[in-house]
């Protein structure tokens, strides 16, 4: 299992969303898509934004910096 949920993710992601506005993220395709891109960064050598990068899987990164809001998905990509 993921940890964190999709779900939760899909909150952070859309923490900053006025009401009214349609969420950045509104399906766990969009998120796939977010993290596999910026683990496919990492593995290119870009350097993680957490601590203990080096000594974790570079999906694992990516989802850990989604969760703590190191990076953010824009909306429209």
């Amino acid at each position: 299992m993921l940890h964190p949920s999709y779900s939760d993710l899909m909150k952070v992601v859309n923490s900053e969303v006025e009401q009214g506005e349609a969420p950045v993220v509104s399906s766990r395709y969009s998120i796939v898509m977010a993290t596999s891109r910026r683990a496919r960064q990492i593995i290119g050598g870009e350097e993680a934004l957490v601590a203990g990068g080096r000594d974790k899987k570079p999906l694992s990164v990516a989802v850990e910096e989604l969760n703590q809001g190191k990076i953010k998905i824009l909306g429209g990509e």
